[in-house]
């Protein structure tokens, strides 16, 4: 049997999340015990967010996931790792403010898996081009493994909703 590789299990559990958190038409209430129920209503085709999205008949389209993973360059001090991160992060703010990368986000523990971007971008070629802007890969701190991905069209909408719930941006180094 051949070994599955973590990243495609994460990718898949990333899937499965992504598709129940992305339903603009789910409520939450909760109920008499406290706990939180979700009532999904019956929703309706919507062919003009449908094409605002890329989406195709299945409601779904490509993109490039990138898993970024330990470089071989970790032998920076403290002060010049901090500000690689700082830079990392406002590099990962650009893109997404340029609606080239929909999701991003760190692996917790301290392994070589360190993070995720999903990019919405025409292909492979486009999205290491943009992480060539990233200080940490230019400093050698990350590298990147590129495959592409085919998944919700609506997982565009996710960075939509996280500004409405987000109290602090995480650039602002506060």
């Amino acid at each position: 049997m051949k070994k599955t590789e973590p990243y495609h299990l994460w990718s898949l559990l990333l899937f499965a999340v992504i598709l129940n958190a992305c339903d603009p038409g789910q409520k939450s209430s909760v109920n008499e015990s406290g706990t939180h129920t979700n009532n999904i209503p019956s929703l309706k085709y919507d062919s003009a967010r449908a094409i605002d999205y890329g989406a195709d008949e299945y409601g779904m389209k490509k993109y490039v996931m990138a898993f970024l993973k330990r470089g071989p360059d970790r032998s920076h001090d403290s002060v010049t790792a901090a500000n690689l991160q700082k830079a990392h992060l406002e590099n990962i703010r650009k893109m997404a403010e340029d609606g080239k990368l929909v999701l991003a986000g760190p692996f917790f523990g301290d392994g070589d898996l360190r993070g995720i971007y999903v990019f919405d971008v025409a292909g492979i070629e486009e999205a290491e081009k943009l992480t060539q802007s990233d200080p940490a890969i230019q400093a050698g701190r990350l590298v990147m493994e590129m495959k592409e991905w085919y998944g919700p069209a609506g997982l565009k909408a996710v960075t939509e909703i996280n500004q409405t719930i987000t109290k602090r941006n995480i650039t602002d180094g506060q």
